[in-house]
This record gives C-alpha cells, sequence and structure tokens, in this order.
C-alpha cells in the first residue's frame, strides 16, 4: 500500500504535467519487469516438472492378431519424485497412453517362436585386474553373446518379442565361458636323417618332424618341421647336369573346333581344290545311294543300323559325352629354378604335350515333384505325424566332376489335416479266462502228494494266454457304417432271443486275433497265484452221558416204546454243510419210558422218631421235576412220576457206634449190561466212633459197603447212518432263483433237489430195520441245492491269414504256407457246449513272383578319338594317324530278359555305372600290335604245376624283330598253380553247453516245473577256421569240415532241498492248561545247482512247527476210596478210642461224561491237587462227642487283601456225655493270597505258525492261541475259575494267515538264434535269448543266471577290395614336373577284424561285391602328382592326422570338443633355392572321439654335470611343446670357477668334491685346494695267509696304492675335515669314536669284576613240582595249550 501511495503521490500530483515523461519511462520499467518474472517463471517450470509414463499394459482386441490396444499410466513428477497437478508438465511433451498392439491368442503359440543364434566368440571380460598369474591354471574367465528373436514359424520373419514372450520368457542372451590357456604348438620328435642328395659331391640330408597338437587359444606357433645339414661324399666324375627336363600341368579340357571354323582357314589357300574335291565326293556319294537302293537286303541293314543308332542316341540322353583335348607345356628349367630354352636340355624324345580328355559335365537334375500324399491318413495322439515324399529325376549324369549328383527324394514330416480324418487303428492286448487252479506246480520234488492231484488244496497257480487285437474296431466300423445304421434302423432292430433255462446269455464281442508285434504295450501278466479252498473237516465233541429212558415223542406216548440217548455236538462246520458229519445220536431201547422224573436235590436232617433225642428215624427229601435232558421243569409234569418216599436214618445215642455217611455211589462200571458185562455201582460209609458199653454195637464190615446195578440197558446201540447227497436234479416246479444267489461264490441259475439214503445201523452189527432207529429223529432224505449256470465254449473269430510273401524271390523257393488261428476265451462247464477242434488252419501260399533283375547292358566302344590334328600337327610324326586317345560307349538298362528298363532302377539294384570312357591307342605303323592275352589254362590238381596264357602278334607287327623280342614284348606268361593243401583250426572260444533242441510239453500255456528239460546232456561248439597254404582263409568245406568241433557236456540239474517227513505232533508239553506240541523236519539233502533252497534251518539242520495245545484240567483226577478205620496208635485197653492214623487209596483215573472210567498211571494227574492218602485222625471214646467229617471250605471272597476268612463245618454225629462239650462245629481261617485265596485272570499264548491243510502246499491259513487260565501263583488251572468270576474276554483266537507259495522261476523258450553278429570272419556270434515269465517267490527254485546263449558262426572268409601302396610319381620322358602315380585294386580275403590286413585272393573272390574301398564307391587308380626339379623347394605329403586330442585340465574335459592335426613339412633340395621355399602347411579338424592327454618333463640321470630333459605326453610320445618353460628341469649343474683339481669333481651343490679315497682340503675362501689321499685300514679276509695276525699300516700318500677301492676290503678314514693347510681340522666324528672307546673300556672293565666275584650258593626252591599240561579244545581243529 506504501508503494502505491507513493506512486500515486508522485505521478498523480499537481506537477503531473511537467513530470508526466518520467511517470511514462517507470510504468514502462515496471512492465518489462513484471513480463521477465513471468518468463522465468516459465523456464523454471518446464525444468522442475516432467511427463512419467508407466508400463505399458496388456494387449486387449476382439480378434487376435493387430488390432488391439493397450494402455499405460502417465502422470506429472517433480525431479525429485513426488507427484504434482498435471497443469505443471507442459501439455505438448505429453506422451500417449494408448497406442495399437498385437493382440495375442493361446493358437499363437504354434505359430510364433523364439530363434536362438549361435554364441559369438567368448570374449575377456573387461575391468579385470591387470595383474595376471605366472602359470595358467585353467583359463580366463569370459563373456559370449547371441541373438535372439521372435520369429513366425512358417517364413522366419521377425516379429515382436512381446509376442513370444507372452508363452515363453525370452532365453537368455549371455552367458558366462571360459577362455582355455593358451596352448603351444607341440611337435612330434625328428625322424632319423634322410640320405644324401647328391651321390657325389656336397649335398643335403634332412629330417622332418609332424605337429601333434595345434597353436590355441593364442599360443606360440610351430617352429620349421624340417632341419637340415650338408652332407658331401666321394667328388664327381662326371660334370653335373644343370638342367631338367620340366613338364607343366595339363590344362583344362578344351572342345575341339567345329569343322567349317578349321575349314574356313585353308579357303583362302585351296578354294578351287576343295570344289572339286567336293563334287568328286558327291559324284561317289550319289553312286552309292544308287547302288543301296537298287539292293534291298542292303537297304533294309542299313535300315536297321539307323534304328539301332538312333536308339542308342535317345537312351543314352543321360549321358553327353564329348571328348576334348588338352595340353601342356615342356620347359627346361636351370637348377636355380630359371626356365631356359629346350636346348639346354639334351634329350632325344620330348614328352607328349596334348592327349585327350572328356569334357566335364555337371550332374543336371529335374525340378522336385509335387509332395506325395500323407502316409498317415489317420489321426493318432501317439504319434500324430506321418511322413510325405518328394522325387526328382536325373536329366544329365555327371561326366569327368568331381561331385555327385544330390539327393533325389525328400522327406518331411506331414499331419492329415480336415474333419473327416478318421483315428488311427490302436492296438492292445487281451486275455483269455484264468485256466483253473493247479496245485501240483508248486510241489517240491521229493513231495509224494505229486501224483494225487485231486485231493491237493491251498495256494496254487492258475495261467491264461495273451493275444492281440485291434482295440477300437468297434469304433471304426462304428464310423464307417454310422448313416447306415441310422437309416436301417428301425429295420434292424431285433429282441434276443430267449436264454435257456440253465444258461446264462453272455454278450461278449470277441475281437479276431492280429500279429503280436502290433501290440506295443507291457504285455499282460500269463500266470497269477491262485487258491483252492481246502476242505474242513468235520470236528465233533465227545459223547455226553446216557440219559434216561424216555419216550420218543413225549408229545405221543400212547408207544410203549422207549429209548435211551446220548448226544455229540458239531464244533468245527465242515465243508459243505453237515451231511459229511459223522452220526451225532446213538439210541438204546429201553422199557418204561418216561419223560418226566423227580430228582433229589438234598436230604433234610434226621428227626428222630416220636420226638426223640436219638435213635431210629427218617430224612425227607426235597426234589425238583426234570425233563428227559435234565432240565428242571414245572412239578406239574412229574405228577405221573413216583414221588421219592422218606429215607429211614438213625441219630446215634451215647455211647452208640457213629457211622459216617453214605459216600457218592461210584461211576458205573460198564457203560451197558450183557451177557459177559453187568454194570455195577458201589458206595461206602466208614466207623466214626466205637460204641460203649452198652451202647449199640457197629455193623460188621460187609454192611459198610452197597453196590447196585447200572446201565443195566443191553449193549445194542442204533443210529441213523447217512449217505452221501446225490447229483443237483433241476426241480422244475421251483422258480429259478435271481442270477444273484451264490452257492460257493459261483453264480446259480436255478434250484434243483437233491437226495441222499437213510439207513438205521446196529453197531458192530450192521443195517437193521428202521423200527430199531427213533424214527423222530430220522435226518432228512431230499434237500433243495442250486444249479450252476451253464458255460458255453467262447472262441474268437479266427485272426486274417498271415500275409504270403509279397517280396519276390530269387531262385527256385520252397512253396511257404499262411495261416491263422482262433483263440479260446471261455472255458465249457456245466454242460456247456463244447470247444471247437480246430483252432488253427493252415494253407499253402500262391507262388510269389520271381524277382526282376535289372543289369546295365554295355554297348560296343566307339572308335578311339585323337587329339584334333590341328593341335598336333606340329609335334614329332603327327603325319601318322596314331596314337592314344579316348573312346566311349553307350550304357543302358536292361531287365534279366533283356527288355528295356528305366534308368532308375539298374540305379538302385544294379550296382555302380560300368566306365563310360576309356583310353584307346590307334597304333603307328612302328608300333607293335598283339591281340588281348588268352585265359589262363587249367591246372591239373598237381601242387607246383605251372598255367600259362598267350598273346600273338598282329598285322604288320609279325615282320618286325623288335616286336619278336621275348624279353621285351612276350608272348607268354606262366604262373604257379594254387597248391590244394588245406588245415583247419579252432578259433575263438567255446560256446554256451547247447542241450538239443526238442518239443516240450506245455500244459494250457503253463510249463509244469521240474518236467522240463532244462538240464542233462548237451554239446559245446567251437568255430573251426581252415586255410590253405599260404595262410589264406578259405571256405571250411575245403577242410571237410561242416564248421564246428562238438564236445559233450552236462548241464546239471538242479536239485531242490531235500527234507523228511513231518514227525508225528509231540505230547502237549502241559497237562494242564495251554502248552505246545511240535513236530519237526530234517535236512536229507542240500539243495545244489539252484534248486529250491531250504527254509531256515536250526543248527542241528532241523526246522520246527510249533503250535499251541490245550489239556483239559480235569481230564485226569484222583479218585479216593473212603477213609479206613482211624488206627488208633496209643491203645488204652480199657477204650478203642484215643489219636491214630487213617488211610485211603488214592487212584488217578481218567475223568469222561460219565465219570471217571480207567486208572491211568499217577503221573498224569497234578499231584497238588490229588487227595491226600493218610492223615492223622482222632478215635472218639464212647463218652466223647462224636462230629462228622469237615465239609468243604468256603469260597475266600476277593480280592485276597488278608482282611477276609474262610470256613468250614462239621455236624454232631453224637452228642457228648453230661459235662462234655462238642468242640466248635465251624472253623474259620485267614484268606491269604497264594495260600488258600487266589485271583485269575486270562492269559492268551503266543500265535502258533501259519497251519495249512495236511493237503495244501501254500496258501491260506490259520494262526491259533490258546486262552489260558492263569492262578496268582502262575499255576494253569481249569478255564471254569476264570469263567466263574466273568472275566472278559477280548482276543480273538484264530487269524487267517498266508504262506508264501514257492514259486518256481519260469522261463520262456529259447528265442531263435539271431542272424550271425557279423555277415563274415572268425568272430560272428549267434545269440538266443529268453525271459522270465514268472519270477520265483518264496522258497521255489531260484532262476537260473544264464538267461542268453551264444554259438559260434561257421566261419566265412571276408572278401573286400583293397588299394595297394601308391607307386612312385613318374614323369614319362622328362626329369620332373606333373606326372601321374598309380596304384592297383585287389581282392583280398581277411578275417574280419580290422587289424588283419588281408592277403590277395583272385578278383573273382570279390565278383559279387560292389568295388567299394573304405566306404568309397569313387574307385581312383590315378591321380596326379608332383616330380620336384633338382633344386627345387618342396612340401612334403601330408602326414598321418594326428589323435583327437581334447581341452583338459587336470584330466577333465572342458567341453570345446577335440581337434586333429596334419602337417607338411618343405624339403630343400638346395640352399640357394631357400627364398623360393613355400610356407609349412597344417590343416586341423574337428573330431569326437578325443582323450584327454597330459605334458610332462622327463630327465635322464645326470652324466657328469648334465643331463637330457625333454618332453613326453601322457601315452608316451616324445614331443617340443605342451609342457610349461617355467617347470622345465635344470639341464646343467656345472661348478663355478670348474674342478681343475685331480680326483675332483661338481657334486649335486655345484661345488667341487673329492672322489672317494681322497680327502678335501679346502682354502681359507672354502673353495677346494687339493685331494688328498687318505689313509687305508686293511682288514686281511679269508684268502690270506696270517689271518689271526691283525696289521694296520700306514700308506704314504705320494706312493701309489695298488689296493682297489670299492672291493669291500679297505675303509678310507678321512679324521681332518677342511681347515689349515696341510691336515687342516679333525671332524666331528673323531671325538665320537673316543668317547666310544673310553665307555667300552669302563664296560669291559666292570664285567671281568662281576666275572670274578665269587658266586653266592643259591637257595633250595621248595615244592618244586611240575605244573600239569592242559589241552584246551574249543570244537575246531585248533588246540590250545595252557
Amino acid at each position: 500500500m506504501g508503494l502505491k501511495e507513493r506512486s500515486a503521490t508522485s505521478c498523480g500530483g499537481p506537477g503531473a504535467s511537467a513530470l508526466s515523461s518520467r511517470c511514462s519511462g517507470v510504468l514502462v520499467l515496471l512492465f518489462f519487469g513484471i513480463w521477465g518474472a513471468r518468463t522465468q517463471s516459465e523456464f523454471e517450470t518446464s525444468s522442475v516438472y516432467l511427463w512419467k509414463t508407466g508400463p505399458w499394459g496388456r494387449c486387449m482386441g476382439d480378434k487376435c492378431g493387430p488390432g488391439g490396444t493397450q494402455s499405460r499410466a502417465i502422470w506429472c513428477a517433480h525431479v525429485e519424485g513426488w507427484t504434482t497437478l498435471f497443469t505443471n508438465c507442459k501439455q505438448a511433451e505429453r506422451p500417449d497412453n494408448q497406442q495399437s498392439c498385437f493382440s495375442i491368442c493361446d493358437w499363437h503359440k504354434e505359430l510364433y517362436d523364439w530363434q536362438l543364434g549361435n554364441w559369438n566368440q567368448c570374449q575377456p571380460v573387461l575391468l579385470r585386474s591387470l595383474e595376471k598369474p605366472t602359470e595358467c591354471i585353467r583359463g580366463e574367465e569370459g563373456i559370449q553373446r547371441r541373438d535372439v528373436t521372435c520369429v513366425q514359424k512358417s517364413n522366419g520373419v521377425t516379429a515382436d518379442d512381446t509376442i513370444c514372450e507372452y508363452f515363453e520368457p525370452k532365453p537368455q542372451l549371455e552367458q558366462g565361458c571360459l577362455i582355455p590357456c593358451r596352448q603351444d604348438c607341440t611337435v612330434s620328435e625328428f625322424s632319423s636323417w634322410s640320405e644324401c642328395s647328391k651321390t657325389c659331391g656336397k649335398g643335403l640330408a634332412y629330417r622332418f618332424r609332424h605337429i601333434v597338437a595345434p597353436p590355441q587359444y593364442g599360443g606360440m606357433a610351430c617352429p620349421n618341421l624340417t632341419d637340415f645339414r650338408v652332407c658331401s661324399s666321394s667328388p664327381c666324375t662326371t660334370e653335373e647336369s644343370l638342367y631338367s627336363l620340366n613338364v607343366g600341368p595339363w590344362s583344362t579340357c578344351l572342345v575341339p573346333h567345329s569343322r567349317h571354323v578349321r575349314q574356313a582357314r585353308k579357303r583362302g589357300k585351296n578354294k578351287d581344290k576343295d570344289k572339286e574335291k567336293d563334287k568328286d565326293k558327291e559324284k561317289e556319294k550319289e553312286k552309292v545311294k544308287e547302288k543301296a537302293i537298287r539292293d534291298p537286303e542292303a537297304r533294309e541293314l542299313i535300315k536297321k543300323k539307323r534304328n539301332r543308332n538312333r536308339q542308342n542316341r535317345q537312351e543314352n540322353k543321360y549321358w553327353d559325352i564329348q571328348i576334348g583335348y588338352q595340353t601342356r607345356q615342356v620347359m627346361c628349367t636351370h637348377r636355380n629354378g630359371k626356365t631356359v630354352a629346350l636346348s639346354f636340355c639334351e634329350q632325344d624324345k620330348l614328352p607328349i604335350t596334348f592327349q585327350s580328355c572328356v569334357m566335364p559335365k555337371e550332374c543336371q537334375i529335374s525340378e522336385w515333384s509335387e509332395w506325395s500324399p500323407c502316409s498317415k491318413t489317420c489321426f493318432d495322439m501317439t504319434s500324430p505325424k506321418g511322413n510325405r515324399t518328394r522325387t526328382r529325376a536325373i536329366k544329365q549324369f555327371p561326366i569327368g566332376s568331381e561331385s555327385d549328383c544330390p539327393e533325389l527324394e525328400e522327406m518331411e514330416q506331414c499331419v492329415s489335416q480336415g474333419d473327416g480324418v478318421a483315428p488311427c487303428i490302436t492296438y492292445g492286448w487281451r486275455t483269455t479266462e484264468w485256466t483253473e487252479c493247479r496245485i501240483d506246480p508248486l510241489l517240491s520234488q521229493q513231495d509224494k502228494r505229486r501224483g494225487n492231484q485231486t485231493a491237493l488244496c491251498g495256494g496254487g497257480i492258475q495261467t491264461r494266454e495273451v493275444y492281440c487285437v485291434q482295440a477300437n474296431e468297434n469304433l471304426l466300423s462304428y464310423l464307417n457304417t454310422l448313416k447306415e445304421k441310422e437309416e436301417s434302423q428301425s429295420q434292424s432292430t431285433s429282441k434276443a432271443s430267449a436264454a435257456p433255462l440253465l444258461s446264462i446269455t453272455f454278450e461278449i464281442t470277441a475281437s479276431k486275433p492280429v500279429e503280436w508285434k502290433l501290440c506295443t504295450g507291457p504285455t499282460p501278466s500269463t500266470t497269477q497265484l491262485c487258491h483252492i479252498p481246502c476242505p474242513i473237516e468235520c470236528e465233533v465233541s465227545a459223547w455226553s452221558a446216557w440219559g434216561p429212558c424216555t419216550f420218543e415223542n413225549c408229545d405221543d406216548q400212547q408207544a410203549k416204546k422207549g429209548f435211551k440217548l446220548r448226544k455229540r455236538r458239531i464244533t468245527n462246520e465242515p465243508t459243505g454243510g453237515t451231511g459229511n458229519c459223522p452220526h451225532l445220536l446213538e439210541a438204546i431201547p429201553c422199557e418204561e419210558p418216561s419223560c418226566y422224573d423227580w430228582r433229589i436235590v438234598k436230604l433234610e436232617d434226621c428227626i428222630p422218631d416220636n420226638e426223640k433225642e436219638c435213635g431210629p428215624g427218617t430224612q425227607i427229601p426235597q426234589v425238583v421235576c426234570i425233563n428227559s435232558d435234565g432240565e428242571e421243569v414245572d412239578r406239574q409234569l412229574c405228577r405221573d412220576a413216583i414221588y421219592p418216599v422218606p429215607i429211614v436214618c438213625e441219630v446215634p445215642c451215647p455211647k452208640d457206634c457213629v457211622l459216617s455217611a453214605w459216600s457218592g455211589w461210584s461211576s458205573c462200571s460198564h457203560t451197558c449190561s450183557g451177557k459177559t458185562t453187568e454194570g455195577k455201582q458201589m458206595r461206602a460209609r466208614s466207623i466214626l466212633a466205637y460204641p460203649g458199653e452198652g451202647g449199640l454195637q457197629c455193623p460188621n464190615s460187609s454192611s459198610l459197603q452197597e453196590t447196585r446195578n447200572c446201565n443195566e440197558h443191553p449193549c445194542t446201540v442204533y443210529y441213523w447212518q447217512t449217505g452221501a447227497w446225490g447229483q443237483c436234479i433241476e426241480d422244475v416246479s421251483v422258480s429259478a432263483f435271481n442270477s444273484s444267489a451264490g452257492w460257493n461264490g459261483e453264480s446259480t441259475c436255478a434250484v434243483g433237489m437233491q437226495t441222499r439214503k437213510v439207513i438205521c445201523v446196529r453197531v458192530n452189527v450192521g443195517q437193521v430195520g428202521p423200527k430199531k432207529c427213533p424214527e423222530s429223529l430220522r435226518p432228512e432224505t431230499v434237500r433243495p441245492c442250486l444249479l450252476p449256470c451253464r458255460k458255453d465254449c467262447i472262441v474268437t473269430p479266427f485272426s486274417d491269414w498271415t500275409p504270403c510273401p509279397s517280396s519276390c524271390q530269387e531262385g527256385s523257393t520252397s512253396i511257404t504256407k499262411q495261416s491263422r488261428n482262433r483263440v479260446i476265451l471261455q472255458f465249457p462247464a456245466n454242460s456247456g457246449r463244447d470247444c471247437p477242434d480246430t483252432l488253427f488252419e493252415e494253407k499253402d501260399c500262391d507262388p510269389p513272383p520271381v524277382c526282376l533283375f535289372y543289369r546295365w547292358k554295355t554297348h560296343k566302344w566307339r572308335r578311339c578319338q585323337l587329339v584334333p590334328w590341328y593341335v598336333r600337327q606340329d609335334s614329332p610324326g603327327a603325319q601318322e594317324t596314331c596314337g592314344p586317345g579316348l573312346q566311349a560307349r553307350a550304357i543302358t538298362c536292361r531287365k534279366q530278359d533283356g527288355g528295356p528298363a528305366d534308368i532308375g532302377e539298374c540305379l538302385k539294384y544294379a550296382g555302380s555305372l560300368p566306365p563310360l570312357t576309356q583310353q584307346c591307342q590307334i597304333p603307328c605303323q612302328d608300333d607293335c600290335q598283339f591281340t588281348n592275352w588268352s585265359k589262363f589254362s587249367s591246372c591239373n590238381g598237381d601242387c607246383g604245376a605251372v598255367r600259362t596264357r598267350k598273346r600273338f602278334l598282329i598285322g604288320k607287327s609279325k615282320k618286325r624283330e623288335k616286336c619278336k623280342n621275348p624279353q621285351q614284348y612276350p608272348l607268354i606268361e606262366t604262373q604257379f598253380c594254387p597248391c590244394d593243401k588245406y588245415n583247419a583250426q579252432p578259433v575263438g572260444n567255446w560256446s554256451d553247453c547247447i542241450l538239443p533242441e526238442g518239443k516240450v510239453d506245455v500244459l494250457l500255456g503253463m510249463k509244469v516245473q521240474g518236467d522240463i528239460k532244462e538240464c542233462g546232456q548237451g554239446y559245446r561248439y567251437q568255430a573251426m577256421a581252415c586255410y590253405d597254404q599260404n595262410g589264406r582263409l578259405v571256405e571250411t568245406a575245403r577242410c571237410n569240415s561242416h564248421g564246428y568241433i562238438e564236445e559233450a557236456c552236462i548241464i546239471p540239474c538242479p536239485s531242490d532241498c531235500k527234507l523228511s517227513e513231518w514227525s508225528n505232533w509231540s505230547r502237549c508239553s502241559k497237562s494242564c492248561g495251554s502248552g505246545v506240541k511240535v513236530r519237526s523236519k530234517w535236512l536229507r539233502e542240500k539243495p545244489y545247482n539252484g534248486g529250491r533252497p531250504c527254509p531256515k534251518l536250526d543248527h542241528v539242520n532241523q526246522v520246527y512247527e510249533v503250535v499251541p495245545c490245550h489239556s483239559d484240567c480235569s481230564q485226569y483226577i484222583g479218585v479216593p476210596e473212603p477213609w479206613s478205620v482211624c488206627k488208633v496208635t496209643n491203645v488204652d485197653s480199657k477204650e478203642n478210642c484215643g489219636e491214630g492214623v487213617e488211610t485211603r487209596k488214592v487212584r488217578c483215573m481218567q475223568n469222561t461224561m460219565d465219570g471217571p472210567s480207567d486208572i491211568v498211571e499217577d503221573y498224569l494227574c497234578d499231584q497238588e491237587e490229588m487227595p491226600i492218602g493218610a492223615r492223622k485222625c482222632t478215635l472218639p471214646c464212647p463218652e466223647d462227642c462224636v462230629m462228622s467229617e469237615w465239609g468243604q471250605w468256603s469260597r475266600c471272597s476277593l480280592p485276597c487283601n488278608g482282611s477276609n476268612v474262610r470256613e468250614r463245618r462239621a455236624e454232631v454225629m453224637r452228642q457228648a456225655q453230661e459235662g462234655k462239650a462238642c468242640p466248635p462245629a465251624v472253623e474259620t481261617e485267614p484268606c491269604s493270597l497264594n495260600k488258600n485265596c487266589y485271583h485269575y485272570e486270562y492269559n492268551v499264548t503266543d500265535w502258533s505258525t501259519c497251519q495249512l491243510s495236511e493237503k495244501a502246499v501254500c496258501g491260506n491259513g490259520i494262526k491259533t492261541r490258546m486262552l489260558d487260565c492263569v492262578r496268582s501263583d502262575g499255576k494253569s488251572v481249569d478255564l471254569k475259575y476264570c469263567e466263574e468270576l466273568g472275566l472278559e474276554k477280548t482276543w480273538h483266537m484264530n487269524t487267517s494267515c498266508t504262506v508264501e507259495c514257492p514259486v518256481n522261476c519260469q522261463l520262456s523258450d529259447w528265442s531263435p538264434w539271431s542272424e550271425c553278429s557279423q555277415p563274415c570272419g572268425l568272430a560272428g556270434k549267434m545269440i538266443r535269448t529268453r525271459t522270465v515269465i514268472q519270477p520265483f517267490q518264496g522258497d521255489g527254485r531260484p532262476c537260473p543266471s544264464q538267461m542268453e546263449q551264444f554259438k559260434p558262426c561257421p566261419v566265412k572268409p571276408c572278401y573286400r577290395w583293397q588299394y595297394s601302396q601308391w607307386a612312385e610319381c613318374k614323369v614319362e620322358d622328362a626329369q620332373c614336373g606333373e606326372g601321374t602315380r598309380s596304384r592297383n585294386i585287389s581282392c583280398v580275403v581277411y578275417d574280419g577284424s580290422s587289424d588283419d590286413i588281408g592277403k590277395i585272393v583272385d578278383e573273382e573272390f570279390c565278383g559279387e561285391i560292389e568295388p567299394v574301398v573304405n566306404g568309397n564307391k569313387k574307385i581312383v587308380l590315378e591321380e596326379t602328382c608332383t616330380l620336384p626339379c633338382p633344386g627345387d623347394c618342396y612340401l612334403k605329403e601330408w602326414s598321418d592326422w594326428s589323435l583327437c586330442q581334447l581341452t583338459c585340465v587336470n584330466g577333465e574335459d572342458l567341453g570345446f570338443g577335440g581337434t586333429q592335426v596334419r602337417s607338411r613339412a618343405v624339403i630343400i633340395q638346395d640352399l640357394e633355392n631357400q627364398h623360393l621355399c613355400p610356407e609349412q602347411v597344417l590343416e586341423t579338424r574337428p573330431c569326437n572321439d578325443g582323450q584327454c592327454y597330459e605334458y610332462k618333463w622327463m630327465a635322464s640321470a645326470w652324466k657328469g654335470s648334465s643331463r637330457i630333459v625333454w618332453c613326453q605326453r601322457s601315452d608316451g610320445l616324445n614331443v617340443t611343446g605342451g609342457c610349461l618353460v617355467l617347470h622345465q628341469p635344470e639341464i646343467d649343474r656345472s661348478c663355478k670357477p670348474p674342478c681343475s683339481q685331480p680326483h675332483s669333481y661338481c657334486s649335486e651343490t655345484r661345488t667341487c668334491a673329492c672322489d672317494e679315497g681322497y680327502t678335501e682340503v679346502m682354502s681359507s675362501n672354502g673353495t677346494l685346494e687339493q685331494c688328498t689321499l687318505i689313509p687305508v685300514v686293511a682288514i686281511p679276509t679269508v684268502e690270506d695267509k696270517k689271518g689271526d695276525v691283525k696289521t694296520s699300516r700306514a700308506v704314504n700318500p705320494t706312493q701309489p696304492s695298488n689296493t682297489q677301492s670299492g672291493r669291500g676290503r679297505a675303509w678310507f678314514l678321512q679324521p681332518f675335515g677342511p681347515g689349515e693347510v696341510p691336515y687342516g681340522n679333525l671332524k666331528t666324528w673323531v671325538y665320537g669314536v673316543a668317547a666310544g672307546a673310553f665307555v667300552l673300556l669302563i664296560f669291559i672293565s666292570s664285567m671281568i669284576y662281576l666275572a670274578c666275584k665269587k658266586p653266592k650258593k643259591p637257595q633250595r626252591r621248595q615244592n618244586n613240582r611240575l605244573k600239569p599240561l592242559t589241552l584246551a579244545y574249543d570244537g575246531d581243529a585248533d588246540i590250545l595249550i595252557t
């Protein structure tokens, strides 16, 4: 505000007019100031705020491909990173937030892919330390890069990377790499020196070496491969020629000039002569034509010849042979390499400078044909692609060209496309039903049950057959006939016919079998383990006691007939129902039957009559009503029974005799009564007290016992006996059950009826009338049954006929057969339809077509074509038309019958092309002409005879003398006939032992174990080779041999482990409760040769089977008789009373349902539970109270904790006199644990071993265990004690188990012998194999180790074409230049190994072998070569390729591949021409079969001050280079200054030392001054005469010594060390010897003193007895002595 005010005052005041100009200036300045400030603000804003963009989002679009859009985020940000408003950034620079893009879909994955470029060369990593180690260990780390682009698969056009990144991340562009350590060039050792280049005068000798490893990774270049030295011999007698005739190379083949070109040269000279000659020729032609027209036969011959020539020209369209010429130069060269005039080379005949040649033609081929249809016309997921091919034909064969024609056929993968492509035929395995389970294959060799196969059960083996079928046959047929089915569906529907009553309709669409090889998946198993249920035997309990006589039917008591019955029950249900059990009920007829009766439970106390206190009385019985089974019933049912009457008794009065109560009736002595047997029972009583005076006397002894009859019924026992159930017969009156009903696990289809026979049988007699047996208990004779379904045989349709040979057959062939088969899917059962008899059919094939053979037909050679006249007209002798030339011929393709064939057929089947051209010779007048050589004459068979061949002079050669010279032109040649001397030699190893082949019976596709011929006598074979007298391999037939040496051999048969039969079961280890019983087998024979192994045996070679057993604790009981009368020991003469002893007999008896029966040994009864047989007693006096026997102790209540008591009672039998009391009638005692009170608990034994049926070998079994009741003191007691306590039982006593079946290893048949591994030679082998069909299991016989057998092939000679060595390079009629060298091709025989170089035989042996040498069909017998001129410097031939060497570190391959190298060394003939020498050459190539080599320095032993050091490769090759110079051992170790003193030498420490026998005398500066001879101590030997005199003499150092050093007779002592002259200082050992001598002197003195001292008398040892010798034997062969 202040500013505004001041401005207004300044410019708007009264003086405004005067100051207007000044105010306007201020305003202008203010305006420009504001504008500048705004401009500066805008500039600052643009530099501070920038646009930022995010990444492009995903391309979005409705359609795939171009046309999509993608967007990204855009914001304005400050340079410091925070976001601001869009207005702060320049809107003109705002980037786009949307752009068009390529919308990617999933199917684009098939169109685009990453294209990976090759990795470039490894480059060192930058910014590394400049300090490098002195020794390279592994190499230098580097990096390498490659190009990765996204391209279209179809055309390779580059696409955006985002398309490929959508499906797969972009591959890495860089990777680390290793630049290996540099490898210097490594060369071999030099060869030996060559001969001198000149035979006289001074020349050069050379030696050369070759490159072993090329320089790599910056290594040093190779040194010179050649070394030279000047050599000289005797002076030359003649002057050396300085000039040589040098022949240059042949020029390229040139086409001769055409006729009009040649004639144009002559027209200028002799035009008139030519015209006249032409007219004369035309006249002559016309005359010939007129003559031919007049002669029809001649005209016909000319026509045929023209047609034949025309045909040959047409058939030779593939070869355009054109013969040209080539020339060469002939020069005369000086030794210095300069060319001079030919006149300097004095030679009569110059080399030919021209020759005929064939104009080279390249191969011409047609365009590619259209692609053939795809080989796969169907769709298959596993291999969706097929193949298609296209071809091209040869239009022009190559002639004279080194390059062959390219491939004429091309193949690529293809996919059948379109909606109508049907799925491909697929194949799968099918199996038949399993055969019946069989047990016998599992039996061991010695098992006695092998013959009885019907009764076997348990684990077994069943088999089935596997065959291959078309898996999708139904699908394909459905697709092919879909329309037909849709149209005729209404007409073709039909109802299925009703099935028979006893069968089930199986809708099985069985496919026909096809060849096995069409199925590729794993083959289903053909064998499996199975189980035949073992029959369960019926087990019954013991018989119950005979019941009372009762009516047969208590509901109908009209009949007077009665029976006594006894029963037993089934304890184990048998297989097939209870009908297989023995009878369960026996009956005895009886009289007066009754269904109900009274049973006396208890007698009341004896009540005296007339209410007296003692005397006779009665006892009233307490009764209950029971039925015939002993069960208590309603008392009303016993209303008809006789009620028991009161029993007379007596209560003793004082001083009366007192008797005990009657004992219980004993068991009946017999179960029935007969003529000789009668059942009796007995009871007794004893005297408790004798009477007093006036008392009732005791009865006599006979009155103390009573007997009665028992079991009075006769011994005639009857029972119903049942027969086996008959066959199930259909019962049409009953409706069929549902098919889901089952009978023993099988499907059933109907209900039938079964009957059986029931008869009444008297024991030990036989069948009786049915009235003897109770009719009401008669078993049923008819029962319903279920009929199993009928199973018809089901077979597959016949397979297609096996194909007959489609390819043609060579020569006469035997008639082959074709066959078809079908497979049984289901075998018939239950009266089903049988299988057809024919499962395999066979018929003859039609004769196969005869093979069409193709051959090359060679036509006549054309005329010999010479070099054109205008080329050779200047050469000597050119006036004659003669000399060497070339001639061609036509070749056509023919069938065997001579008919024309396509050229392609001969290219495939006729072998290599015959030569189209050959050199020819038109003889000159001076040449000698001969006929061709004839064939060699036949040999007469004598060894050493000769055969000959001849030729003859023809033409004018017969008159020329030079042609008649037999030395130069022989007319006859001789050759020794081969000697037919052959010798046979065995080669190779013996074959395996092979059994003679024979048929093996196969039962339902399974071989029976142990019955197969797998062992016994066989034969082994060794191949025989036949050689002729020259050591060449020939056919074995020439040695009258079939090719083998046979030798009998034995394959030992496997013997199974043999055990004895099971022993009998031992007795149960416990007589009461649960114990064990044992049975065992022992080893009879160990297994060998792969037999069944033995089960685990103990140390005595036995195997045990232990099962629990249970012994009834009450099966043996001690039965006591009544006590005898108490025998008083202190007899009172007045009264028979007082203390005494009473006894009784106790017998151990077997307890039965009817009570104790038979007396057994006492040890069978538990001695703790046996009643006592004697005890103390007290016989009461007449006035005493008489008590009865004590009753049983009451049971202690549990738990037994000591606070409870038990009691027992006695009754007063006779009251005492007045004043005397009776003893207590109740006695108690505390309950003490394990004394009179016990706790009880159940105890479960261990499981038994798995128990099988006696008829079973393996399979399902049962393990059992026993439940035992154990008293608290550990004693087993009867189970009733635990059952009375109601203890809980939670254990299962039985459980199922499985014994692994001893399945022997099952092998397939031996396959047919394979083809020979080699077509010829000595090392061929045939192999046959077998496979494991069923691996062994359990204790079965293991599989043999030999699953493959080999047999040597018959020896056949191998033949091949082989080159000879190249001959020396020859230049005809010249000394040097380009010449030729040749070699021959020969047929050689060899033994098939790569080491055999072969021996030459006649070429007829290789007649059927295509001329191929080392895999190359192009036979080269002649090639150009260069013969260096004298003085020339040239390259030697290539060395052989070196071994393949890898780049390695410490023997580890770095992965750079292998390298081979070869080299050419430079040879100098004249030192003056070194400047003209070429460079030495090396050539490398990659290789695969390389190995790592190491190089190390080697050194020889030192020889003086030097030794030899060299580098050696790990394979023993001495090389130059390869070893690190840094590690090179020392070569020279000479001393400085040198050791010049006599008898001195330079030591390893590079100091001067003296020889042996001399001592060093050193100077003050430590150098050797002189070597002084040391004194010698001479020790005489046996040879000396005065051996007992030891002398020591000093030897004068100045006198020569005759003593030889190193002989062992003298030691040279050197007491002086380096020191002052002349003697030096004493050495340290001198002082040591002096000290040792002093100590020795003291020791000797001490010993003398001790020896002379008088010893003390030793004390006599006491008790000096010898210690006895003890021998300890440890059971082995060693004896220990202590």
